[in-house]
Parts: structure tokens; sequence; C-alpha cells
């Protein structure tokens, strides 16, 4: 099997990552959050996408 070595460095920061929080999801959240208040220069955000009328089962 192929490995991707960009894949695999995104997996391997990842991990050591988590690994500092104990794999601690809610500690890891607070942590992007902090980071997220002290920079908000690098937050990209988006206009909303508009609404998409929703399928009904009668549509074909």
């Amino acid at each position: 099997m192929w490995n991707d070595p960009v894949v695999d460095e995104v997996r391997r920061i990842r991990h050591a990552y988590a690994k500092r929080f104990g794999f601690d999801l809610r500690a890891m959240v607070a942590d992007l959050r902090r980071k997220e208040r002290e920079h908000p220069d690098r937050l990209v955000s988006f206009d909303p996408k508009p609404a998409r009328p929703r399928k009904s089962a009668q549509d074909p």
C-alpha cells in the first residue's frame, strides 16, 4: 500500500497535539478556542451559503 508523506506528517502532528492533552477532546477544543481569541486576525469566515430548496420524496 502506498503512503502519502504529507498525510503521514499531518497524522503525526495531529497525534502529537492530541497526546499533549491526554487525548482529551474538551481540552483540545479549549486550547484551540484560546488560540482563536489570541489571534483573531488569523481566522477566516465566509458568508453563509444561500438555502437550497429541499427535495421531497415525490421529486424525480
